[in-house]
This record gives structure tokens, C-alpha cells and sequence, in this order.
């Protein structure tokens, strides 16, 4: 299970999660969300975006890439650090059943 972060969030949670996800990796300025989900999807990436139009993309050109959608507005690295080992399961569970292309893990600010 590959995540790729998206240059929207920092690259510290993929380091602080390598044992859960091998293999991850941080998009470093791929390019546009187009070239972000060409990457992902020529590499075996499940994408870990804030970005709304990464979402849009899944939802018009379906999966691969599956999208896991972090809509925590303006959260910390911290949180994001938390919320990757916190939904491993269902993360796991979204990429490896089901026909569904976005994940959005449910993490709202102020409901930790």
C-alpha cells in the first residue's frame, strides 16, 4: 500500500509512517493535479491530497488512482502525521475492497 502525499501537504508524515505504508513517497512537485494523478497512477499510488480538484478528478476519470481526500482545512503537520497511522485500517480496507475512488477519513477539526 503506496501513498503518494501531494505537494499540498508536507512529506513528514510519509517518514513517520513508512513502517504502515512501505513504499510511500511525496509528490516533490509533480507538476499539476493531472501529472500528480498520471504519477500515482503509473506507479501504484493511492493519492493523499488537501486539494479539492485532486477529488474532482476521481470522481470524473474514476480509479487508479484512489484518492484519500484530507478535508481538515488547515490542520497542522502534526494532525496529518496522526491521521495516517489513526485510519490505517480503513485506509487499508478502501485500497484493497470496493469500487469507491475517494476516501475522505473522518477527521474534522476540533473532533479529535
Amino acid at each position: 500500500m503506496k501513498l503518494l502525499l501531494d505537494e499540498n501537504l508536507s512529506p513528514r508524515p510519509i517518514d513517520l509512517a513508512s513502517d504502515l505504508y512501505p513504499g510511500s513517497a511525496h509528490v516533490h512537485q509533480c507538476g499539476n493535479d493531472a501529472a500528480v494523478c498520471e504519477h500515482g497512477k503509473a506507479n501504484g499510488f493511492t493519492i493523499v491530497s488537501k486539494d479539492s480538484e485532486v477529488e474532482v478528478r476521481s470522481v470524473l476519470l474514476g480509479s487508479p488512482p484512489k484518492i484519500v481526500w484530507v478535508r481538515a482545512g488547515d490542520c497542522t503537520t502534526e494532525e496529518v502525521e496522526h491521521l495516517l497511522p489513526a485510519t490505517f485500517v480503513m485506509v487499508k480496507q478502501f485500497i484493497q475492497e470496493g469500487a469507491e475512488t475517494c476516501l475522505i477519513p473522518g477527521h474534522q477539526r476540533g473532533n479529535k
